[in-house]
């Protein structure tokens, strides 16, 4: 019983999963916020370890909570923390990289966070192969795909970025 009340908890990231409308969104927000203090503390390391004890922890908790009825409910958000943080890892690394890192942190967490929410809405392949795989796994999968797809897109744009300024300055 202990066990089913703390995968609970977890699976709903501490009950955000329970708030309406788009418990995802809130789910991810949460993420994103959580990885904020990581990012600036921790770093790069932290964060992907976050990542990687997010996930596991989501594994173990959607086994436990979730039905084969429904294999993902929409309480269940544990899986877009796991990929939030995952999205973010770029920017962790850019943060600390940088001279004026603050100019970048909350600009780079706004795209991270609207870049990782487009890709498990939208569900392009690979995300939406993981999506249909209706277990757990799948549950976490997904969302930790559409992370990485996310922070692709934020490490290239933000390399672009950086090409551009340093092309202006001594070109």
């Amino acid at each position: 019983m202990a066990n089913i009340k703390a995968a609970q908890v977890a699976a709903t990231f501490f009950f955000v999963g329970h708030l309406k409308p788009a418990p995802g969104t809130w789910g991810s927000l949460a993420g994103a916020l959580l990885a904020l203090p990581i990012i600036v503390h921790g770093g790069v390391v932290a964060l992907g370890l976050a990542a990687v004890i997010a996930f596991a922890v989501g594994l173990w908790a959607t086994r436990l909570v979730a039905g084969p009825a429904n294999h993902d409910p929409s309480e269940i958000v544990i899986d877009e923390v796991a990929g939030q943080f995952v999205a973010l890892v770029p920017l962790a690394w850019f943060y600390h990289a940088a001279e004026r890192p603050e100019a970048i942190l909350y600009l780079g967490l706004g795209v991270g966070f609207a870049l990782f929410r487009l890709f498990d809405i939208w569900k392009p392949w690979p995300v939406s192969w993981a999506d249909r795989r209706e277990d757990a796994m799948g549950v976490m999968l997904d969302d930790v795909i559409a992370g990485f797809m996310a922070a692709l897109v934020v490490l290239l744009a933000s390399l672009g970025l950086a090409a551009l300024a340093i092309g202006s300055v001594y070109g």
